[in-house]
C-alpha cells in the first residue's frame, strides 16, 4: 500500500530550464551556448550537486578553462535562482495529497547553497515531512544509494513509497530498489497521470 509520495523538485515542482532563461536574455546566441555548456553542463555543476566542491571552487575551475570572463561566471552564479519558478499546477497537488492521508517527501539533486535559497523562497515546503538533497549526502541520482539513504533516514519501506521525477533514468533507479513511480518528462500538470497511477478520486485533484 502506498503511504508516501516522494517528489523530485527540479522540473516537477520547480521549473529549472536554463536554456529557456538565457534564450530570453540579452546575451548573444553564441554567448548563450557557451554559458550553457561551460557552466550548466559542466563537470563542476555535477560536482556541486554531489557536494564535492563549493561554489567558489566551481567558479575557479570553470574560469580556468572557459572563454567566459570570470566576472561573467560569478554574475551568472549569483543569478542562478532567477531561473527558478514554481510549477503551480503541480504544487497545488501537495495540500490535496496531504488531505488524502499521504505523507510527502522529496529527493532532489541540488547544490547546497542554491537549496538554502530555494527552501526559504517557496512556501510549499511546509507540506513535506522532509527530504534528501544530493549535496547534503554527497550522492546524486541516479545512484541507488541516495534512495537507500532516504529510506534509512526516514525509516520508510520502498514498497510504501511512490516516486515522481522528470528523468526516466532516476525513476528506473528508484524502481530497482523497490519504489514504484513515474516519469513526468517535465510536464507542468501531472494531475491526470497521478490520478491513474495512484487510483485517486479525480474530484480531489485540482486541474483533473
Amino acid at each position: 500500500m502506498i503511504r508516501n509520495i516522494v517528489f523530485d523538485l527540479g522540473n516537477v515542482l520547480i521549473s529549472f530550464r536554463p536554456y529557456e532563461y538565457f534564450e530570453n536574455s540579452s546575451f548573444p546566441p553564441e554567448k548563450q551556448k557557451t554559458i550553457l555548456s561551460d557552466i550548466f553542463s559542466s563537470r563542476e555543476w555535477l560536482l556541486l550537486d554531489d557536494g564535492k566542491i563549493t561554489t567558489p571552487e566551481a567558479i575557479d575551475a570553470i574560469a580556468r578553462k572557459s572563454s567566459l570572463m570570470r566576472a561573467e561566471i560569478e554574475q551568472i552564479f549569483k543569478e542562478r535562482t532567477r531561473i527558478f519558478h514554481s510549477l503551480d499546477h503541480n504544487v497545488k497537488l501537495l495540500p490535496e495529497l496531504k488531505k488524502q492521508g499521504f505523507r510527502l517527501y522529496y529527493i532532489s539533486n541540488f547544490p547546497a547553497d542554491i537549496f538554502d535559497e530555494v527552501i526559504n523562497s517557496y512556501g510549499f515546503f511546509r507540506y513535506f515531512e522532509g527530504g534528501i538533497i544530493s549535496a547534503h549526502v554527497k550522492c546524486s541520482k541516479p545512484d541507488p544509494l541516495i534512495f537507500k539513504i532516504f529510506f534509512d533516514n526516514f525509516e520508510l519501506k520502498p514498497e510504501e513509497c511512490f516516486y515522481i521525477d522528470d528523468t526516466e533514468v532516476n525513476v528506473v533507479s528508484a524502481d530497482s530498489i523497490g519504489m514504484k513511480g513515474f516519469c513526468t518528462n517535465g510536464s507542468k500538470d501531472i494531475s491526470g497521470e497521478l490520478i491513474k497511477k495512484l487510483n485517486l478520486n479525480p474530484e480531489f485533484i485540482p486541474g483533473a
